[in-house]
């Protein structure tokens, strides 16, 4: 059994998502960000950097693990599923999955922050983050020219990826530019565990704005 510790942002969206493809037995644990759940005593024992996902492994002694793509690589790994046997292909699964957790995550995500939610306007600072998101799609957009799955075969790549790049307008990148992510995307929607994934939590009700504001920069 795995307790899975998230809550309704596409980071928690990709651990969802494996567990659903995996078919692992878990339990959800949905953390209120605007309530600051995330930072309690009692959780950063599991995540000490006070983030969501993490997830703890119920059948491993209550192993914690945190950070998305260390939680994709584990139950991948326990499952035996979803990254590649061949050294060639798993580089290569690796190699797209660290892009997104240190390239297209964080600067996809100062993107959203710095147009949405810092209450400053500051263009030069916005330009950069979207800029450098948009040049990060178009090496995916180059890859996904030449296979269907960034593995050349269906993996954790794919499903960490897929959240981030569902929100691309939000973060002020237009869709169509990318032919062939869009056709990706298309692609991943059919997956019935990627549909039931994007719903594991389902989305929380946000009373105050200002308050939601402030979880997104503190997480």
């Amino acid at each position: 059994m795995i307790e899975f510790y998230t809550a309704s942002t596409v980071n928690g969206y990709k651990v969802a998502i494996a567990l659903e493809e995996l078919g692992l037995e878990y339990t959800v644990k949905d953390l209120n960000l605007g309530a600051l759940e995330q930072k309690k005593p009692e959780y950063l024992k599991i995540n000490p950097n006070g983030r969501i996902p993490a997830i703890v492994d119920k059948d491993a002694n209550d192993a914690a693990v945190f950070e998305s793509g260390a939680c994709l690589i584990y139950l991948a790994e326990k499952a035996g599923k979803l990254l590649p046997k061949d050294p060639v292909a798993r580089g290569q699964a690796l190699s797209w999955l660290f892009l997104q957790v240190s390239g297209v995550g964080p600067m996809q995500g100062q993107a959203n922050v710095f147009m949405h939610y810092f209450g400053e306007d500051l263009p030069n600072v916005v330009a950069r983050y979207v800029n450098e998101t948009k040049r990060l799609y178009g090496a995916i957009e180059e890859r996904l020219g030449k296979v269907d799955y960034f593995a050349g075969e269906y993996s954790i790549a794919d499903i960490a990826m897929y959240p981030w790049l569902t929100i691309s307008a939000y973060s002020g990148v237009v869709i169509d530019d990318f032919p062939n992510i869009k056709a990706w995307i298309a692609r991943m929607e059919e997956r019935p565990a990627v549909k039931r994934g994007m719903g594991v939590p389902p989305k929380r009700e946000i009373a105050d704005r200002a308050a939601a504001a402030q979880a997104i920069l503190q997480r």
